[in-house]
C-alpha cells in the first residue's frame, strides 16, 4: 500500500524502479496495491541521453529493505524489471 514519507523516517528506503510515463506509474501502484506491498513514491528529476542529455522528470518508487525480494518478485511477474545498482545521478 502506498505509505506517507513518514513511513520512512530513520529507515533506509531502495529505490525499485523509476516509472517515466504516468500510465506506467499508475499501472505500477495498480500493481504493488494489489499484492499489499508497502511502497513509497516521489517525482524527482533524472538524466536521459548518452550525446544529448536531458532532464527529466520520473516517479520514483521506494520500499523498505525486508520487503524488497518480495516487492521484486511482484514486478518481474507483472512485466517489470526492478531498479538494481547504485543510487541514479538524480536532479
Amino acid at each position: 500500500m502506498k505509505q506517507e514519507a513518514s513511513y520512512f523516517e530513520g529507515k533506509e528506503p531502495v529505490l525499485i524502479y523509476i516509472a517515466k510515463k504516468l500510465r506506467d506509474a499508475l499501472r505500477l501502484e495498480a500493481v504493488l496495491n494489489e499484492a499489499g506491498v508497502d511502497y513509497g513514491v516521489e517525482a524527482d528529476e533524472y538524466r536521459a541521453g548518452v550525446i544529448f542529455r536531458t532532464v527529466r522528470a520520473g516517479a520514483f518508487f521506494y520500499v523498505l529493505g525486508e520487503t524488497l525480494p518480495a516487492a521484486q518478485d511482484v514486478m518481474r511477474r507483472n512485466g517489470y524489471q526492478p531498479y538494481e545498482g547504485p543510487p541514479p545521478n538524480v536532479g
